[in-house]
């Protein structure tokens, strides 16, 4: 019985890899025959078979078929079709360059991928910008905005101007997983959300994943956006850049070895500190307000197999106010990459990162009195990763990933009359880790991915473990006992298995269904009782006392597209579930307290909703209209009477309509507006008086029980391009726009005030409701940018 078994797998392992050597792989990098970079999402197809391969992040394509001749297509939105006669009787790799359709060369393309791609491919709950669409759209200051751009796609929110990050179908911010070439990115944002740190000059990609999420990604509940930066022209010098109102940038980049090593250096500063000097005095004259950013990358070719790519990014925001106080936060990462070939159909990636997000707070008169104070987080990370195409119908993906972590919850140092006082905290040590397995098969009509990610963690020593007794719900937990840990000891070990799927079937040519589930799974905690990130929050692992987070998601969408792939709709509903939510006792310190977990409190949240969205992606005049309907609550014991209540990121309506015009080769026009339901907020529903003073109180201590006014706003911009010569080196652009064209003034919060004064005996005493707003008015801005090369 042994021998027959052992016989009958070595027959089908025999006629396996019989079968498989019956195909020869045709596979190659596509680029951009301009400047040499590789184009993510081109295809490889062979009209006769039907069948084809699209390439991958990294540009590599990998197509196994029959022995043969065939007519080969190599195609990718806005840039010609190039078709080549292969016969292929053995491996052939074959690099393909592709030049821009001159037809094209002027419209505004919303995506740059296959045309009909959202009908036929897998990925659901997905958006993908590119960079020059995102460009178009009109922003504050005539900035390019990356952040801001995403926020008018449906589900994904913020909660007002001024706030930092975004939010994704009822998530938090900290629930987006932000990566810059792999490497994670704590605060994408600089001056509190105007901006996002990306500098445009130096982006590629940008693709939003908000539900079907591939098991390859790990580490977030709600979202992945993953950001690629460019490798740098290879086939010539270029340079770019822009001059603003209040900050310029400018990029450089060129060929090393031409076609096989490149760079690129792209920086970014603000100047609002330097035009307003002049004016600054009374002890303000050495006021600071400022940002910059430094964008770096380079790759090698090192042969047929093997690339190198290494990039990192440094930004810093710098806020001083004279000699008296100041704060700054700013984000540094280092990415390494290897690309390795084992064949032609195994391709591999290994990447090496390096991520710290660090901020400071500092104040006093003098050094005799002062009050300094600084956190932050870093993190090391191996993620190797292997993809298999077994054919143009089925790919595997394996890999894993291993996080180091170091938390620096708060270093405060304070000096009061000379004597020194240090009431920081201990850091906090932990390791991630995760191993997938992910398989995409395509059966015709009918498309799956499924996988399974295993995620581990681990909250190590040096440091004490505390335990907290009970306590009444929403109140304080008493420390009952403690323990301390030597360096490397395991204090609390986490596990969890996070499911994902996607199907997608093809109803007819230009129609889909799709649907998709994922589990997920956060380990890492941002402690903020505010509404978006500000630079004094604190992120903390899981403990003994703080579980993971979860979150259950199914989604279900219909894709349509019209007139030969002119036009395209998409309908998605979605419903999210999610566990081991982090909120706060009223009254909670969350600053340099060493017995924080006893403020916190756990609670479940779910969010349901429907997007739509209607795009035309070509001719001179494009862009989409998005709706969003959604629902998204909380339940925490101890809170709102151990009931249901909106979070404060739920807005049950959300309208955004973009477009662009190309009104001749020079001139082009753009709008954006939004229409969005108010947010949540906590108002008291009675007061009491006493002596004169008004001290307000929640009788009924409900959360989140009133929405502050409807947010809308519309921005207009121009865009007015020099003389275009063959010769002509040098190209420039002027930039027009109008942000908040009418001045709406927008609330970003209500709060309440008593009036100034002494009130009469047996008088009332009189409130009011102040409402907050960021930006009251217009702001018009003119910006010039350049290229040259």
């Amino acid at each position: 019985m042994r021998f027959k078994s052992t016989f009958t797998l070595l027959l089908l392992v025999f006629t396996v890899a019989l079968v498989a050597q019956q195909n020869f792989t045709l596979s190659g990098y596509i680029t951009d025959a301009e400047n040499g970079e590789t184009l993510i999402g081109a295809t490889a197809y062979v009209p006769s078979l039907a069948i084809g391969a699209s390439t991958n992040e990294y540009g590599y394509y990998s197509l196994s078929i029959a022995p043969g001749t065939y007519q080969v297509e190599f195609a990718y939105l806005g840039f010609a079709t190039q078709i080549q006669e292969i016969q292929l009787n053995q491996n052939i790799k074959l690099d393909i360059e592709l030049g821009y359709a001159v037809a094209q060369l002027d419209e505004v393309v919303v995506i740059g991928e296959a045309e009909d791609k959202n009908v036929t491919d897998l990925q659901m709950s997905v958006n993908r910008l590119d960079i020059n669409t995102i460009k178009s759209i009109p922003s504050l200051l005539g900035e390019v905005e990356i952040i801001r751009s995403l926020q008018l796609l449906p589900g994904v929110t913020t909660v007002g101007e001024g706030a930092t990050g975004f939010n994704v179908r009822g998530g938090s911010i900290d629930q987006n997983l932000v990566l810059l070439d792999e490497a994670p990115v704590y605060n994408s944002s600089h001056l509190f959300g105007f901006f996002s740190v990306f500098n445009p000059d130096a982006v590629k990609d940008v693709k939003l994943y908000k539900g079907g999420i591939p098991a390859r990604y790990g580490g977030r509940l709600s979202s992945i956006l993953d950001v690629r930066m460019k490798e740098g022209n290879s086939k010539r010098f270029s340079m770019n850049g822009g001059v603003g109102l209040i900050f310029s940038r400018l990029a450089i980049e060129a060929p090393i070895i031409k076609d096989k090593s490149s760079f690129i250096i792209a920086g970014r500063r603000s100047y609002a500190d330097v035009i307003a000097k002049p004016f600054l005095n009374d002890g303000l004259e050495n006021s600071v307000l400022n940002f910059y950013d430094l964008t770096l990358k380079t790759h090698y070719n090192i042969n047929d197999k093997n690339r190198l790519f290494l990039s990192g990014y440094f930004g810093r925001d710098n806020f001083g106010f004279g000699e008296q106080a100041g704060f700054n936060w700013g984000n540094s990462t280092g990415t390494l990459r290897w690309n390795h070939l084992f064949s032609e159909r195994m391709f591999s990636n290994i990447t090496f990162y390096y991520s710290d997000y660090d901020y400071k707070l500092n104040f006093g008169d003098d050094a005799a009195n002062s009050f300094d104070w600084n956190a932050s987080i870093d993190n090391v990370s191996v993620k190797p990763e292997l993809t298999y195409f077994i054919n143009p119908k089925n790919i595997i993906r394996f890999g894993g990933q291993a996080i180091y972590y170091i938390f620096e919850p708060g270093n405060a140092i304070g000096v009061s009359e000379g004597e020194v006082s240090d009431i920081g905290l201990p850091n906090k040590y932990a390791i991630e880790g995760g191993i997938y397995l992910e398989n995409e098969q395509d059966y015709n009509r009918l498309k799956l991915n499924y996988g399974l990610r295993l995620s581990m963690f681990d909250y190590l020593g040096s440091g004490t473990a505390y335990e907290f007794g009970e306590a009444p719900l929403g109140k304080r937990k008493p420390v009952i006992s403690s323990r301390n840990y030597n360096k490397w000891e395991s204090i609390k070990a986490h596990a969890r298995l996070e499911p994902r799927f996607s199907v997608q079937y093809q109803l007819t040519e230009s129609a889909s269904l799709k649907a998709s589930y994922n589990r997920t799974a956060q380990y890492i905690h941002l402690i903020s009782n505010t509404t978006a990130s500000t630079p004094v929050d604190v992120w903390t692992p899981s403990t003994n006392n703080i579980e993971p987070q979860m979150a259950d998601q199914i989604a279900i969408g219909y894709f349509k597209n019209f007139d030969k792939n002119i036009y395209e709709f998409s309908a998605e509903t979605y419903f999210k579930k999610m566990d081991k939510l982090v909120d706060y006792i009223e009254g909670a310190d969350l600053l340099l307290n060493r017995f924080l977990e006893g403020d916190l409190l756990v609670g479940q949240g779910r969010a349901y909703g429907l997007e739509l969205m209607l795009k035309k992606n070509k001719g001179n005049f494009t862009g989409w209209v998005s709706y969003t309907l959604a629902k998204t609550e909380r339940k925490v014991q101890g809170i709102n009477m151990d009931k249901w209540y909106p979070s404060r990121y739920d807005q049950t309506h959300n309208l955004s309509m973009t477009s662009f015009y190309e009104l001749n080769k020079r001139w082009s026009f753009s709008a954006n507006f939004s229409l969005i339901s108010g947010t949540p907020t906590t108002f008291p529903t009675s007061r009491f008086e006493q002596q004169g003073y008004v001290v307000p109180h929640n009788a009924n201590e409900t959360r989140n029980n009133i929405r502050i006014p409807v947010y809308h706003r519309l921005d207009i911009g121009a865009t007015r391009k020099g003389k275009d010569k063959p010769d002509r080196r040098w190209k420039g652009e002027w930039v027009f726009s109008v942000y908040n064209v009418y001045s709406r003034r927008n609330p970003f919060s209500i709060y309440f005030k008593q009036q100034d004064g002494r009130v009469d005996i047996d008088q009332p005493v009189i409130t009011e409701a102040i409402k907050l707003s960021v930006i009251g008015n217009f702001i018009p801005s003119i910006s010039y940018n350049f290229k040259f090369e």
